[in-house]
């Protein structure tokens, strides 16, 4: 029977040793890597993705070429405000008819936060009115030292209106958040209504689609689109080559009433 040398000895025990380390780096490595994977998004980070997203300029021009007879080409702008002490985000959002940004038809504030934890939801949005709507018409478009200040904006924060709890959307899905107000809806006695709901979804190309609706006692739909949700989607580079376009103009007065059952105008 043959007897190992001392060098071969050696060797081999330095080859063992150097695959012992090695597979105990590959098991840390793993193990770092599937707590990083495992490591959940916070809560504040979907408040913070879902706040981004609503905020800037949107329209919903090219499903008004798809199916003008529904929809119009409205301009939707939102931009943040003020943050309150807790970290909630305040914005103001503003739609008006694309040829007439100086005239918004509605304006509100919206505040984006997490979800209470006893709800199955990622992030709360909320929706108020605003104390003095004239103060605060295309707030976003003017400069910063022209605007009210994060502290009257606090200030003018009005009735609440409607929350919605958005949930992230599961795998395959088009949408990266979606939610609605509970069934029952909130008050609202616009056009013979007596209470509104709310649906909202944060899509992955950026778009936002919004479908607000009111209701009578009888369960009757009152006000808002029945076709679907409106679909705005992040402005293009350049609008001026659309200045002439038919969308792009206030409708006739005949059309009032389409108007009225599509939004809730401001008085």
């Amino acid at each position: 029977m043959c007897k190992e040398s001392e060098s071969e000895s050696d060797s081999n025990g330095w080859n063992r040793a150097q695959g012992l380390a090695l597979k105990a780096l590959l098991l840390l490595g793993g193990a770092l890597l599937v707590k990083r994977l495992r490591k959940s998004t916070t809560r504040w980070d979907h408040t913070h993705l879902v706040t981004q997203s609503l905020t800037g300029e949107k329209y919903s021009k090219d499903q008004a070429s798809r199916d003008p007879d529904n929809y119009f080409n409205i301009r939707m702008l939102t931009c943040p405000a003020a943050e309150l002490v807790d970290g909630s985000n305040v914005l103001y959002y503003e739609q008006a008819f694309w040829r007439s940004p100086q005239k918004p038809f509605r304006q509100r504030l919206l505040m984006t936060k997490p979800c209470p934890k006893e709800l199955k939801c990622d992030v709360e949005l909320s929706t108020y009115a605003i104390r003095d709507m004239e103060e605060y018409k295309n707030f976003c478009d003017r400069p910063k030292d022209q605007r009210p200040q994060p502290e009257e904006v606090i200030g003018d924060i009005g009735e609440h209106l409607t929350t919605i709890h958005l949930k992230r959307c599961s795998r395959g899905k088009r949408c990266l958040y979606e939610g609605s107000t509970p069934p029952e809806g909130f008050p609202n006695s616009w056009n013979g209504a007596t209470y509104c709901t709310s649906e909202l979804a944060v899509m992955k190309n950026n778009e936002i689609h919004t479908w607000d609706r009111g209701y009578d006692d009888d369960g009757n739909q009152v006000w808002g689109q029945k076709e679907g949700p409106y679909e705005f989607k992040p402005a293009p580079t350049s609008c001026f080559n659309d200045t002439f376009s038919p969308l792009n103009f206030p409708p006739p007065p005949s059309m009032d009433r389409r108007i009225e059952g599509s939004f809730v105008l401001q008085e």
